[in-house]
């Protein structure tokens, strides 16, 4: 069912929380967001992992500080993407009664535990309310090791990397409720040909879901396997599905030597059916991609529109995984859409650049603006501190409603980071002001948490107050 064929009470009815969106329009209006919560996790899992609040609102004297650390009650759960319970597109089905935007939901890609925080009395330090076990998920959905979550019509999404052994999968994509954050049941009635998994999205007016392809477990958790990758083995297709049923539709195959088919970004106008996806890399060359899908008739098409070349580099100055082939990968490992579907961000995590690309026509990106901060060889500081070389590079992007303002954290996964970063990474969050009229990025220089206000854990995800790019979906235009 399309927005515009939703009863006429469902799309009226009044809410109570004012951080939930009818239109796109409606959350670029709104006021902007005072906190950030981050995901941090301990590589050695012998510290609690935790949930941690930071300061965005410039006005405040603790600006760019980290106010909270909300530790987990058990270890080795290495918090990656995690989620709001509710989200805009709660507005247009009955899932809730009262919706709010109230609690986080933290997968442990490791644990396959999930944890449930309140945001709620106290925003800076949410507190533990639930935990669902690894063998409440297994029995009920099949599933393990969750890696994505999203708020949506008939409950939470979570997608997971592994079948309920915790190897071989098939992965994919538990229901869990909305209100007592049980486990439902597993979203898919017919999968069709897909094993592999990763993201998971939808086009809501469209009734179509999205879902994207990483690896099982064994071909991850301890970093990447060259036979595998070589191998082309790793995914290299997007799976369109029935949204309501979970009836698989369409399987598109972008090539097997473009491997690690990752974030999905679709149009947030709920009733456009194109968006875009990022690949890690490709065999052939250590390129990065970007492709657009989009509807062509009665099926999906995809093309690739933005491609990122790899960076020659001395064989002394790379880690030796990359030695072998004397360059740097750009390694696409995230990628975020503006609120209004104007301006895509893309991080590459290997060469240490963040871009802009003008999206207008997203047939045809164009680069208006990037921004080098750490690198596997280059280790660009932060202007805030020109001495200090930077450890990692942009990994996770998000992005305020209004597009004006990209968080930016610098971890990607514990084992990929052993191998890409064999020196370490040191922790650190970067605050980017986007020119949202004509293109272009800087570096705020007075945001900048790092090392130690971490306490020792690395940053993963970050998801705002209030909502951002990444974590709504809407229901209306």
């Amino acid at each position: 069912m399309s927005a515009a064929d939703q009863p006429a009470h469902d799309r009226t009815r009044t809410h109570s929380d004012p951080t939930l969106y009818r239109t796109p329009a409606e959350a670029v209006a709104a006021p902007p967001e005072k906190l950030a919560y981050v995901a941090g996790f301990d590589r050695s899992a012998r510290r609690p992992d935790a949930l941690i609040t930071v300061d965005t609102d410039p006005a405040s004297p603790s600006y760019g500080r980290v106010l909270n650390l909300t530790e987990l009650p058990t270890l080795g759960d290495e918090l990656h993407h995690f989620g709001w319970n509710a989200c805009s597109s709660a507005l247009a089905h009955a899932c809730h009664q009262d919706p709010e935007r109230r609690y986080l939901l933290l997968p442990g890609l490791r644990s396959s535990r999930l944890h449930v925080l309140d945001t709620r009395p106290d925003p800076v330090r949410p507190r533990l309310v639930k935990v669902v076990s690894a063998e409440e998920l297994a029995a009920r959905a099949g599933y393990s090791r969750p890696h994505t979550l999203h708020c949506g019509p008939d409950g939470v999404f979570l997608s997971c990397l592994g079948g309920a052994d915790g190897a071989d999968g098939p992965g994919g994509v538990a229901l869990l409720d909305h209100d007592t954050f049980e486990v439902l049941r597993a979203w898919e009635t017919d999968r069709g040909p897909q094993h592999l998994a990763y993201d998971v999205w939808w086009h809501l007016g469209a009734n179509v879901g999205i879902t994207s392809e990483w690896g099982t477990p064994a071909m991850v958790e301890e970093g990447v396997v060259p036979d595998l990758l070589l191998g082309r083995a790793y995914g290299h297709a997007l799976h369109f599905w029935e949204l309501d049923s979970g009836r698989h539709l369409q399987r598109l195959d972008l090539g097997d030597e473009h491997q690690m088919v990752l974030e999905l970004r679709p149009a947030h106008d709920p009733e456009q059916q194109w968006g875009f996806v990022g690949v890690v890399t490709s065999v052939l060359d250590l390129s990065a991609s970007v492709w657009l899908w989009y509807r062509e008739g009665s099926a999906f098409a995809a093309r690739k529109v933005i491609e990122i070349p790899a960076e020659p580099a001395k064989s002394e100055e790379l880690p030796p995984a990359l030695q072998p082939f004397g360059a740097v990968p750009p390694l696409i490992t995230d990628i975020n859409l503006s609120v209004d579907d104007r301006w895509l961000y893309v991080s590459a995590w290997g060469t240490g650049e963040l871009f802009q690309y003008d999206v207008s026509d997203p047939f045809h990106p164009r680069r208006t603006g990037s921004v080098r901060l750490g690198g596997i060889t280059e280790r660009a500081p932060h202007p805030g501190a020109p001495g200090v070389p930077l450890t990692g590079g942009p990994q996770m992007v998000e992005l305020s409603r209004d597009g004006r303002r990209l968080y930016l954290t610098n971890s990607l996964y514990g084992s990929w980071d052993d191998q890409f970063y064999p020196d370490g990474i040191e922790p650190w969050m970067i605050k980017l002001d986007a020119d949202t009229t004509a293109g272009g990025l800087t570096v705020d220089p007075r945001f900048f948490p790092h090392g130690e206000e971490f306490r020792g854990l690395r940053v993963h995800q970050t998801h705002l107050s209030g909502g951002d790019a990444s974590s709504d979906s809407y229901c209306f235009r």
